[in-house]
């Protein structure tokens, strides 16, 4: 008998390798051909990965050398650098100590740990295979073959479990929903993205400094490039569907980049940048929220299939692989009892979940306008004078969420809202003492001249 993933991505891949170090039989089921071999018209709406301590967390807990081999392939960044129109740049570190978030590719980081999964012993990876009915009561499922072939059915006697790691449009979610009353909400915001790229220069050399997220905001739209090891920059613009339907020719998008982002122009290429406006697709951003997240101890999803979230928080990926190490040491707390660990699972990780998304959502405004505000500025250097001199007594949101997997989303919420309500308790104070001052100040200049009347 196997654990059955559905999904050969990610955090379908992570999830075979953690319950296959616990010493389950695991099948994963991926309805693409391999995408080591065949590659997917996906790899054009591939926004470059964030991995920071979450994810990286999770993957050392499940296997440490295999972490570690993963990380060799990612590239660190350690702050912000913000382009204004003028061409400069500014730079924002993202933690107080050198702390930093890393860059890979999506599709190498998959490819990886794809072959990871594959290589385990306790782990067979079937590809070109697409579930197309479950009764997860059962548990029983059927498979599909892309090749046209008969369905591949398994019954209860083969199946302990089927994982959902399916994505956004989940088929097992669907499944669940069938047997249980599960809440769900998709919403797809008023923003779509277009994948460009910023080629390396002479002998593979970055163009621009590889230890930064670059972000260009505009306030209503941005651009955004993280650094690839080639010496490439995969670089996305994220704008609401109004900028890219008045872009009705590759003209059109050259002027747009000339006025808004000349300096990446010129990093891009005009040629690249009209091959990009002809070839690649505009892809939408969407997000999901769901409860509960499993069917007894017959089914459970993870990943984007339970809380698919927009990008701008960098932690997509994290919360997926954070999904996966949360599950496994419920797993251990109940002694492997499938249905206890699942709807310990539900009960707890829910409230994080949502409030991770609610997070992303919220960071997008921040990333394409607040980056270039004052307000937040000064915010950031109270934020980070507050944390050296009170250290873990004062945390930055961002400091909680990127670099703090001990703390949970929704702790991070809580303690950043009870930061706030103290700044700005500070802030009502000082303006009211100083108007208090000044208006003692008034009247006694005013006594004094009526005295002298």
């Amino acid at each position: 008998m196997s654990i059955v993933v559905v999904g050969a991505g990610l955090v379908g891949c992570l999830s075979a390798l953690g319950f296959a170090e616990k010493g389950y039989k695991v099948r994963v089921f991926e309805a693409r051909e391999d995408i080591r071999v065949v590659k997917s018209p996906d790899a054009l709406r591939s926004i470059n990965l964030a991995l920071s301590a979450r994810g990286i967390k999770a993957l050392e807990y499940v296997d440490k050398e295999m972490a570690d081999r993963l990380m060799d392939e990612t590239i660190p960044m350690y702050g912000r650098m913000v382009h204004d129109t003028q061409g400069n740049q500014s730079s924002q570190n993202y933690g107080l100590y050198g702390e930093s978030i890393n860059s890979i590719d999506r599709g190498k980081l998959n490819e990886q740990i794809l072959s990871e999964a594959e290589n385990h012993p306790n782990v067979e990876v079937v590809f070109g295979h697409k579930l197309v009915e479950a009764d997860l009561p059962q548990p029983s499922v059927t498979f599909r073959p892309s090749n046209g072939g008969d369905d591949l059915k398994l019954g209860p006697k083969e199946v302990i479990s089927v994982i959902g790691a399916d994505g956004a449009y989940s088929k097992v979610r669907q499944f669940i929903q069938r047997h249980v009353r599960m809440d769900y909400k998709q919403e797809y915001i008023d923003h779509l993205y277009l994948e460009l790229k910023i080629p390396p220069g002479p002998n593979g050399r970055f163009l621009l400094d590889p230890n930064h997220l670059h972000i260009w905001p505009r306030h209503s739209y941005m651009l955004i490039a993280l650094a690839n090891k080639d010496g490439s920059f995969t670089s996305t613009l994220f704008a609401p569907d109004s900028v890219f339907e008045s872009l009705l020719s590759g003209e059109k998008m050259v002027q747009f980049f000339e006025q808004n982002f000349s300096d990446a122009l010129e990093l891009i290429g005009r040629d690249a940048l009209l091959e990009c406006y002809y070839n690649n697709p505009r892809a939408s951003l969407i997000s999901i929220t769901c409860n509960p997240y499993n069917l007894e101890g017959k089914g459970i999803i993870l990943g984007d299939a339970a809380h698919c979230m927009v990008p701008f928080y960098g932690q997509g990926l994290n919360c997926g692989f954070e999904d996966v190490h949360v599950l496994m040491e419920m797993l251990e707390k109940h002694e492997f009892n499938l249905e206890l660990a699942y709807n310990d699972y539900t009960a707890s990780r829910h409230v994080d979940l949502v409030a991770i998304i609610d997070l992303a959502m919220q960071n997008y405004e921040e990333m394409r306008h607040k980056v270039t505000s004052t307000t937040y500025l000064i915010r950031k250097h109270v934020d980070e004078w507050l944390s050296r001199t009170f250290k873990d007594g004062w945390l930055s949101l961002y400091t909680m969420v990127s670099f703090r997997p001990d703390i949970p989303y929704s702790k991070a919420v809580r303690k950043e809202a009870w930061q706030q309500s103290i700044i700005q308790t500070i802030v009502t104070n000082t303006l009211n003492l100083t108007l208090g001052s000044g208006l003692i100040w008034v009247s006694l200049y005013a006594m004094k001249k009526f005295n002298r009347k």
